[in-house]
């Protein structure tokens, strides 16, 4: 199941790639919400192979998901795959510079099945798409205005 949005930022595509890829920002935020996050690989440097696992509860059950930047192109794209249980996920980032002040951001969300059970959940997630596709562009949309008030 895939979800994309695109949002029109008025900041330089380089201000906006610096908040987009704030990694420690990410891990704070997730932390302050109740997850557990630690970092799988020693880089000290935002690069490709950077690796976090997390736990969190979702739904009332404990979860697990083991997440690695696969892609980094300072300052169009990144990309940030991850497995959680069944399901395999790819959240992509692609920045375009439409003016010296104003970007283009385009997010997706690739979810992939890869047992039964996960297949079931992406099946009953599909009856619902429309209001996670709302859902997701509002979020992209809060994000995009969040970087434009920094």
């Amino acid at each position: 199941m895939k979800l994309s949005t695109r949002d029109d930022i008025e900041a330089p595509i380089e201000t906006v790639f610096s908040v987009v890829s704030d990694f420690a920002r990410f891990e704070r935020m997730a932390q302050a919400k109740g997850a557990q996050v630690a970092r799988t690989d020693d880089l000290t440097e935002a690069g490709i192979g950077m690796g976090w696992d997390a736990r969190f509860r979702f739904r009332g059950k404990p979860r697990e998901a083991r997440l690695e930047l696969t892609r980094y192109d300072r300052p169009e794209a990144l990309t940030v795959t991850s497995r959680m249980g069944g399901i395999e996920s790819e959240f992509t980032i692609d920045l375009i510079a439409l003016s010296p002040r104003r970007t283009r951001m385009i997010v997706g969300l690739d979810l992939r099945p890869r047992t039964l059970s996960a297949r079931l959940l992406i099946q009953s997630l599909k009856f619902a798409k429309a209001n996670l596709e709302r859902r997701f562009t509002r979020q992209v949309a809060r994000a995009a205005r969040e970087i434009e008030r920094r």
